[in-house]
Formats: structure tokens, sequence, C-alpha cells
């Protein structure tokens, strides 16, 4: 069926170091896809190596970059979300810092990333926790950087993604944003199986996982996780598949599934209007 409204990628990455870059947007708009949160890569990937505050800035101005042009061949647009990957903790720990010395410097890099928000570009910020086993010193250690970003994100008035753990029940999480300010809406989990509870899920578009969040009922987006890694072409899944599974939801006759993906979770999580921005 025809369908002419917007198709939004919840979290994709660009690399524009050694990656396709705007080639995979085109790619992503061909097939109809409109908007996209890119989420910058881990600050390695990139080859930034970071040891103090200001080194994240190179990342975050590279995904920028990246966003401007995307925007620039998309019907839609797109926004960075900007943040500290939580394996920098290992990272780090690796190459001789403390379990604290490295919270401290991943909360001064949300610090950063807030600074991008409030002053724009970025619409939100990314933290989260390892989703490997860490020991307790890095667990505790991570979760108090995730806090921080919370806690930021309330003063500057942003909805933060978290890149966590698998599991379902991410309740105490929520609990933890609510007790800085920033509402369970504002909080969104990352690659979210169907029956996330706590923060908002945004399903990997895979078809079981689509089903099984339209049978919660509840709000959710969608994202591909698109990595842009030459080494790992499609992974975790490539840039045409959110609009594709959306053309499939609209054949099966979601229409009111595609709204509450592509506006109206949008609107309630990050305050942004993808209708208004379409053709703008």
């Amino acid at each position: 069926m025809e369908y002419d409204g917007p198709v939004l990628d919840d979290h994709l990455h660009l690399d524009p170091v050694n990656g396709r870059d705007t080639e995979a947007v085109e790619e992503f708009a061909d097939v109809g896809g409109t908007h996209l949160l890119v989420l910058n890569k881990p600050s390695w990937s990139l080859g930034v190596e970071v040891d103090e505050r200001e080194d994240f800035r190179e990342g975050f101005d590279l995904t920028v970059a990246a966003v401007e042009r995307a925007t620039e061949v998309l019907d839609g647009r797109a926004w960075p979300v900007l943040g500290v990957h939580p394996a920098l903790i290992s990272q780090l720990v690796d190459r001789g810092y403390t379990a604290e010395a490295a919270r401290d410097l991943m909360c001064a890099g949300i610090d950063v990333a807030a600074e991008y928000v409030s002053d724009g570009p970025a619409l939100a910020i990314k933290s989260g926790r390892p989703h490997y086993d860490v020991d307790e010193a890095v667990w505790d250690a991570s979760n108090e950087v995730m806090r921080h970003a919370f806690e930021r994100a309330a003063e500057v008035g942003c909805a933060v993604q978290l890149h966590t753990e698998g599991g379902e029940d991410f309740s105490e999480v929520t609990d933890w944003a609510e007790e800085r300010g920033l509402p369970r809406e504002q909080v969104v989990k990352h690659y979210a199986g169907s029956r996330t509870v706590g923060p908002v899920p945004s399903v990997i578009a895979k078809k079981p996982k689509i089903e099984g969040a339209m049978e919660q009922g509840r709000p959710f987006m969608l994202e591909t996780d698109f990595i842009d890694d030459p080494d790992r072409p499609g992974a975790v899944l490539g840039p045409k598949t959110v609009p594709r599974r959306t053309r499939w939801l609209l054949e099966a006759g979601h229409e009111d599934a595609v709204r509450t993906v592509h506006v109206e979770t949008p609107a309630r999580v990050y305050g942004i209007d993808t209708e208004a921005t379409l053709g703008a």
C-alpha cells in the first residue's frame, strides 16, 4: 500500500572514518526511510583515544558532521544522540585506570554530551552499562555513570538511550532516572526485546520481536543498530530493514502500530515531530 508518512530508525551508527557513512543513508532513503537517530560509535572504533574530558569532542564532532550529511539526503532529517559507550570502562581499566578513575572520565564525557544537547545539535544522550560480565567494581562504577547521565539529561531536558545487558525487567533503572528528575518515558532501552519493562523499548527490527511488541500494547520504536563496519556488512541489521518492516506492517493492516512507532512514540520520548519535518 502507498505510505507517505515518516519512517524512523531509532538507533543506527554511521562511521565517517572507516564505514559507508552517507552511502548507507542513501540506501535507507531509497526504500522509504525518512528519519534517523545516529549514535556516535565507540571512541576507539573511530581512532579516538580518550584520556581527558575534551577528547570526547573529536568523536562527537565526527558524528555531528555525519548527521549533517545524512540530513541532506533524507526527506526528513537525522539527529545525533551522543554519549559514552559503556564498554569504554573496560578499555580504560585495561589501560591501567581504576574503575573509579574510569567512572570519573566517563562522567566527564557525559557532561560534554549534555553540552551538545543544551547548545545544540544533539537530541539525546547515550549511556548504559556493560552487556558482558565484569567485576563488582566495574559494575558499580558503570551504574554510577548511568545515573549521572540521568541527572544531566534531566538538567538539559532530553532523553537517554541505554546500551545494557539483555533482559526484560529494567524497572530499577527507570526508578533511578525518576529519582534524578528524568521521567521514565524519556529512558529508552536500545536493542530491546518485546517484553522490556521500565524503559521505552527500541525494538530490534526483526519480525518476531515486532509482533511481540505489538502484543504487549505499549509504545515502542524500531531500530537496526546498523554499525557501519566494513568488516561486518549489514550488522546488526542493514539500513533498509526498518523501512521494509514498516511496509510489512502496513501490508498486514497495522497502520496504528506504524503511527505509534514513527510518530507518537518519538514525539513522547524525544519531543520531535517526524511529520512536520518531512520535506522541511
